[in-house]
């Protein structure tokens, strides 16, 4: 009988705390987090761990002097796991994506990473 409450409490903490989970991190991305490119990429893509939803999420891509160079256009790129944005002309030097995501189930997640793109 206490093996049978234990494991009934258990599932049903399992199942309460599952939920808390439910957030879109980032997965993959293009160029990849920490990259060193030949040349400058046209778009910067982003997967992330679980649909999206692109109104109410934001990718900005900006230069070392902290100018923004990407398009300001963020859409989806296939799936609802994946966002895009164009960039501009870019030359040699450092950038930073930063990222805010709304996953399908309303969770907020976000974060950053750098590329270079070498002279």
């Amino acid at each position: 009988m206490r093996h049978a409450l234990a494991t009934a409490a258990f599932a049903t903490l399992a199942m309460c705390a599952a939920p808390a989970f439910a957030h879109a991190f980032l997965k993959t991305a293009i160029p990849a987090v920490g990259s060193s490119l030949p040349q400058a990429p046209a778009a910067v893509t982003i997967t992330f761990t679980e649909g999206v939803e692109p109104l109410f999420s934001t990718i900005t891509v900006k230069d070392a002097a902290g100018g923004q160079v990407d398009d300001g256009h963020v859409h989806a790129a296939g799936d609802d796991t994946r966002l895009a944005i164009g960039l501009k002309t870019l030359s040699a030097g450092i950038y930073t994506v930063a990222w805010h995501a709304t996953s399908t189930d309303a969770h907020k997640t976000s974060g950053k990473f750098n590329f270079t793109i070498k002279p």
